[in-house]
């Protein structure tokens, strides 16, 4: 993520929705800022006898709707702005949504691939120890996010039940099923996002057949095209941190996936089935009429969003846009399905997942399907429509459609008329 004040360039939205709302003064001065950030050093025992400290945070961005919602990450890059950055995303996505939440997130300062799996273990743990109190299913309910999965949730959730003495899986979302995980919650995000392009299809003027690439292959990225190729679109280029793969006529996605299953790069299937290799930075530009980016933080920017020759881009990453990017792509008639919405599968169906902890009663897998595409549709429609009615871009729309929902729960405990006589 940028480094150049993030937070403030995500307010940048926060501002452009409140133009076309009458709301209240209080409204934006309570969502400018973050509840609470908290800042701890963690300190682990390390396989080698020796002990190690890592830098990690939590951040309670707005709780007006409800607890606190929003993944752990593990990231030698991450930073306090960062965590707060996300936290606030997380706000606007739960009230997109309609969920019962408000936005948290929380990271460690650490390469977890540098660590054993007993190190990763005691980091985890370390995390739950220090920031227990701030935890809980009513206050903050921590999820996965960038290099963590649903074995560390369970560490996380074992530690936090440990300290309150008494099982709490209600605690954590992205849980292994055998530990209270809900089912469909691993291709979630990429669902929802599916979801939702294919509802959407005609007013998007999107051919039958659709050539898609997909920028950042892990979970969420190798999901929606195993999801986009059985729906008979074409996946036409896939990237990770390594490199990138092209192939016109559709890459052979069950060798790419058995690539990173293996611990290769996507390069790996280079000569197969016609795949080419294509720089990394170069997949961006591809031709196609869907890109997918589904990495990290500001990847089309300023430098690279007048290459893109997609029609649609579906934001299954946090942030991949930056507004620079933005107004470029507007410019050239790009429309951008925004993170806060087309990601949202993954915080829908932890919604669902926490509510099925808190039920002690687990739904089919076709049931979280069902759920899941009711939800992105009905809210998808209803971005479509603000976007139509105030001629905004969709993201716009739905930082409207979210602040509308904010700014009646704030306003709800009274505003400054309320007050003066």
């Amino acid at each position: 993520m940028s480094q150049d004040n993030p937070l403030e360039n995500a307010l940048v939205r926060l501002d452009e929705a409140a133009s076309h709302l009458d709301i209240d003064a209080d409204v934006i001065e309570k969502l400018k800022f973050a509840r609470e950030t908290t800042k701890v050093r963690l300190m682990i025992r390390m396989d080698d006898g020796s002990r190690k400290s890592f830098i990690a945070w939590r951040c309670r961005y707005d709780d007006t709707r409800g607890p606190t919602k929003g993944g752990i990450r593990f990231h030698p890059d991450s930073t306090a702005e960062e965590v707060e950055t996300l936290a606030f995303w997380m706000t606007f996505k739960c009230a997109v949504m309609n969920l019962p939440y408000g936005g948290g997130k929380g990271a460690i300062q650490v390469d977890p691939r540098k660590l054993s799996k007993a190190e990763l273990e005691r980091l985890s743990r370390a995390y739950i120890q220090a920031f227990a109190r701030i935890l809980g299913p009513d206050r903050d309910i921590p999820a996965p996010d960038v290099y963590t999965n649903s074995m560390i949730m369970g560490w996380m959730a074992d530690e936090y039940s440990q300290i309150v003495g008494q099982s709490s899986p209600a605690v954590i979302t992205g849980k292994p099923i055998a530990l209270g995980g809900s089912l469909g919650r691993d291709d979630a995000t990429a669902r929802g996002g599916f979801y939702l392009v294919r509802h959407l299809a005609s007013d998007l003027g999107l051919s039958e057949e659709l050539h898609v690439a997909i920028q950042g292959f892990g979970n969420a990225g190798q999901h929606m095209a195993k999801l986009m190729a059985s729906d008979g679109h074409k996946i036409v280029a896939v990237s990770d941190s390594e490199g990138a793969v092209y192939c016109a006529s559709g890459l052979d996605i069950a060798a790419l996936i058995t690539a990173k299953q293996n611990g290769r790069s996507v390069l790996a299937t280079v000569g197969h089935g016609g795949h080419e290799a294509l720089a990394a930075a170069d997949l961006v530009g591809v031709q196609c009429d869907v890109l997918v980016p589904a990495a990290m933080e500001d990847m089309i920017h300023a430098r690279n969003a007048g290459t893109v020759k997609a029609k649609l881009i579906l934001e299954l990453a946090n942030g991949p846009v930056t507004p620079e990017a933005d107004a470029i792509l507007q410019k050239m008639g790009v429309t951008i399905l925004p993170d806060i919405l087309a990601n949202a599968g993954g915080v829908t169906v932890s919604y669902f997942e926490w509510v099925q902890n808190r039920q002690c009663f687990y739904w089919e897998l076709e049931e979280i399907h069902t759920r899941l595409r009711a939800i992105m549709e009905r809210e998808g429609r209803a971005i479509w429509n603000v976007a139509k009615e105030k001629g905004v871009t969709v993201r716009t729309a739905a930082y409207v459609h979210a602040l509308l929902r904010l700014a009646q729960a704030i306003e709800a405990h009274g505003t400054q008329s309320d007050f003066v006589a």
